[in-house]
């Protein structure tokens, strides 16, 4: 997997809806799925070794893309949500140097390369691709180059960490006014409840 630059980064007005949206989206599942934590109130533990590559296909998977994972593919992958998990955290506190350093550090392991690719319907792509074929490396190279663009803009504060405590599930915010403080209706709904149950009291 490859990440894409919008023909708009180069004008400086970057926004979330090109292929930098899928890989960031894609970063925000793996890491909510294959790290510890809380999603909303309900304790969250990676997958057994094991039991990974069916959890990590389907966590990839789509309707034009089936891809094959075996166990060290899917540990890997659970690594990189690791560090991924990081730069989320890292970003959603304005601690952008870490955010920075780690995902450098990604794009240096993955070797990250931009290369123009033929586009569908015509025209050609800027993608980054990864040093050597391979799922993590593949995803790892895509998913770095599209967090590096995000924290190179003033998009870095569009990553966030749940606020509903104790979730700590992450998310790309999409809205117009940057106001996104939940990773779902669900964990909203949940702080709304708590508020209006303490006015009431």
């Amino acid at each position: 997997m490859s990440a894409t630059v919008d023909p708009a980064m180069v004008t400086g007005q970057i926004h979330f809806d090109s292929h930098v949206h899928t890989v960031t989206d894609q970063a925000c599942r793996l890491v909510n799925a294959l790290t510890p934590g809380h999603d909303g109130t309900r304790p969250v533990e990676p997958p057994p070794e094991g039991q990974r590559a069916q959890i990590v296909h389907d966590l990839l998977a789509r309707p034009d893309y089936d891809p094959r994972v075996d166990e060290s593919a899917a540990d890997g992958m659970v690594t990189l949500a690791e560090s991924l998990r990081v730069v989320f955290q890292a970003a959603a506190s304005d601690d952008l140097d870490t955010a920075a350093t780690t995902v450098n550090g990604l794009l240096r392991e993955m070797g990250s390369v931009p290369q123009l690719d033929r586009a569908r319907g015509g025209g050609w792509t800027l993608h980054f691709h990864g040093r050597e074929p391979g799922l993590v490396v593949g995803w790892g190279a895509g998913i770095a180059a599209g967090l590096a663009l995000a924290i190179g803009s003033d998009l870095a504060g569009r990553l966030g960490v749940c606020q509903a405590a104790p979730c700590d599930r992450v998310y790309v915010d999409t809205s117009k006014n940057a106001g996104r403080r939940f990773c779902s209706t669900r964990c909203q709904s949940r702080v709304k409840a708590a508020a209006h149950r303490a006015r009431q009291r």
